[in-house]
């Protein structure tokens, strides 16, 4: 049975992948075995992000005409928003790849962040090991873009992609710390606004310390909308790809560092957390923490 199965991934067979990631989403029996079960792969992984608006929706539209050319095959990983009632995704932005929902090389899958605090699902990582098992060129990952989503998507992503737009100075002043530690490429969509020239004048002079360092991050200018640029992305991510062996070695370490984490806090709860709080009469945080963790070690 489990053989079948990991064949029909490797054939990919759309209707396995979508079971196949449903079973790990959700942790059904047995989904722990299948992921142990997965063939190593090194199928390439790009991450999008940047904040609400900026059109990463219309830019991976864009790089899946790019990218399918030549018979190549897609799987896209969109993460939504959730619905505060089901936590299911709330598929707001699907609309604009209808496209390729019937194509034979294009995989799309929309996944919630199921109240995550950052922009990914909490299974992001097994579920991109599950699809890169599968016979795809090329894996984007498209994230919500907010909160911690671009820091995050650098320890999971090959190339990281920025997206921005012209009205977005202040915002990249806040944010630059960050940004400018995991961006691979910026790509400022909308550039036919008015002051889109001087934006990116001036986001290449903040980018100046980093290129003295020896790490050019490349500039782009589109208009996604129009399919303006996009073949200029494309060339820019595959001239980084593959990645040199030391991005290599920090990406891996950086997923087996996130899951043994998520491993080893399983089974801990808020719930269970209060009401062994309520027990104590005289609550001192930094003692309670120190004995929960000697317990837990002597368990």
């Amino acid at each position: 049975m489990l053989e079948d199965f990991l064949n029909n991934l490797k054939n990919n067979d759309f209707k396995t992948i979508a079971r196949a990631i449903s079973i790990v989403e959700n942790e059904s029996a047995g989904y722990d075995v299948l992921l142990e079960s997965l063939p190593p792969s090194n199928t390439p992984v790009i991450g999008i992000t940047g904040p609400p608006g900026a059109g990463k929706s219309t830019i991976t539209d864009g790089l899946i005409a790019q990218l399918t050319q030549n018979n190549k095959k897609v799987c896209v990983l969109c993460v939504d928003p959730s619905s505060p009632f089901n936590l299911g995704a709330v598929l707001g932005d699907r609309i604009r790849m209808s496209q390729w929902y019937n194509s034979e090389n294009v995989f799309i899958r929309s996944l919630a962040t199921r109240g995550s605090m950052g922009g990914l699902n909490p299974k992001i990582l097994e579920i991109t090991s599950l699809v890169q098992a599968s016979a795809f060129d090329y894996i984007i990952i498209e994230t919500v873009g907010v909160g911690q989503s671009e820091i995050e998507i650098a320890g999971l992503a090959d190339v990281t992609i920025v997206v921005v737009v012209p009205e977005a100075g202040d915002e990249i002043q806040t944010m630059k710390a960050g940004l400018m530690e995991i961006a691979d490429i910026f790509v400022v969509n909308k550039s036919d606004r008015q002051g889109a020239d001087t934006f990116v004048k001036n986001l290449k002079m903040m980018l100046a310390p980093v290129f003295s360092e020896h790490r050019e991050i490349p500039v782009i200018k589109t208009i996604a909308s129009k399919n303006e640029g996009l073949q200029d992305l494309k060339d820019a991510i595959l001239k980084m790809l593959p990645k040199e062996n030391k991005r290599k070695l920090w990406l891996n370490t950086e997923k087996a560092f996130q899951l043994i984490q998520k491993k080893r806090m399983s089974d801990l709860s808020k719930d269970l957390l209060a009401s062994e709080i309520e027990k104590i009469k005289t609550f001192n945080l930094h003692r309670f923490v120190k004995n929960y963790i000697d317990k837990k070690k002597a368990d």
